[in-house]
């Protein structure tokens, strides 16, 4: 999940903001706005609805990021290396490349989530039982009661023990702490998360069909999010132990950034059996990747006067691994790229290797052959 927007830096932890967050924080907005504050304080004027509904909802998302830097803060002190925050469509997210060293830590970096969110529903309940007791019930009393009312909800929903949720990591570090083992922990607490996902997905479509009322989609739409995340959760449990240098293709072919396109295909795509090639500039630092993909995308009558730079996906964006790191916690990385699903793999700043999607996809198929004959946990392919 790449962030498309980025908002803040945070104690060295990169905060973005999806495009995606805007399609939320419009349904917040124009249901506060229409709906909620209408309610609670007619013949206001509209202005003041929409103007109390956007703070709302900007306070809203504040929260949800006060619930994400918490698992992020805690994670940094308890050795976890961070790798950012990403506000979206469902809330936010906080991405870790590497995973806490026991259950203990587990349980405190998943913990402190709820408990932020509780705080914040603590908070604005307090001072919206203030303001009513002051005589001020304005539209803005209705938005503090609002936001402790969502944060309560949100520290609740994330307790549902079922990953990726956080009371899925707080059972997952339960199981770990009880049988000792995180991975088979990990699976557990990832089916217990397919089961609960399930079950929204169906009260999610009761509700649609019994009384037209498209909270119902959107709540089957919640249940479909968290099936998907928990199945890749499951999946990725059986990469214990597998790194990025054990499925990494060594020494991929690279070119210059300088070249045209028809120059490019000439002397390096109908030369090699590549499909994506890492670009150099005039220094030999990289600048970009270009994939065939992006080739075919230039109409032959403009190969030869497009410089191959021009259609690459640049550096910035380019998803970047070390040989030492957990595969499993590089995959997120391999699709928020524009590299067709590719990373390339640098060490000591120089490009030594590129990971596939077919290389991930043939590990994890001799994954589940180790699974399938008894071995809990997989090996480096």
């Amino acid at each position: 999940m790449r962030s498309s927007i980025h908002l803040a830096t945070v104690r060295g932890i990169p905060i973005g903001m999806g495009w995606s967050l805007l399609i939320i924080f419009t349904l917040i907005v124009l249901g506060l706005s229409f709906g909620h504050f209408p309610l609670t304080h007619p013949d206001e004027p509209v202005g003041a609805y929409l103007a109390a509904g956007v703070v709302t909802g900007v306070l809203f998302f504040a929260s949800v990021l006060a619930h994400e830097l918490g698992h992020a803060l805690l994670a940094q002190r308890k050795g976890v290396d961070v790798e950012g925050i990403t506000l979206w469509l469902f809330g936010g997210v906080a991405r870790f490349r590497s995973e806490p060293a026991n259950a203990r830590d587990e349980l405190l970096i998943a913990g402190v989530g709820p408990l932020v969110s509780l705080g914040a529903a603590g908070a604005f309940g307090l001072l919206w039982g203030v303001l009513l007791t002051a005589g001020l019930d304005g539209l803005a009393t209705s938005a503090v009661g609002w936001l402790a009312l969502i944060n309560a909800v949100l520290a609740v929903f994330n307790l549902a023990p079922a990953a990726p949720l956080d009371g899925g990591r707080i059972l997952k570090a339960a199981l770990w702490a009880r049988h000792g083992e995180r991975q088979v922990a990990t699976r557990q607490a990832a089916r217990a998360g397919r089961v609960f996902g399930f079950g929204l997905m169906g009260l999610g479509a009761l509700w649609f069909v019994g009384f037209t009322d498209p909270g119902g989609l959107w709540l089957a739409l919640i249940g479909w999010f968290v099936v998907t995340a928990a199945r890749g959760e499951e999946q990725t449990s059986r990469l214990h132990g597998v790194r990025v240098r054990d499925v990494m293709t060594l020494d991929p072919v690279t070119a210059p950034d300088w070249l045209t396109v028809q120059a490019f295909l000439d002397d390096y795509v109908f030369a090699n059996r590549c499909s994506t090639f890492p670009l150099k500039d005039w220094s030999g630092s990289l600048a970009g990747v270009v994939a065939l993909s992006a080739v075919k995308r230039v109409p032959p009558d403009q190969r030869s006067g497009t410089r191959v730079r021009d259609i690459a996906c640049p550096v910035d964006r380019v998803p970047v691994g070390h040989p030492d790191e957990e595969l499993a916690a590089a995959l997120p990385r391999m699709s928020s790229g524009c590299t067709d699903g590719r990373m390339i793999v640098k060490e000591e700043d120089e490009v030594i290797g590129i990971v596939s999607p077919s290389d991930v996809s043939r590990v994890m198929r001799l994954a589940d052959l180790r699974g399938s004959t008894g071995q809990a946990d997989p090996q480096p392919a």
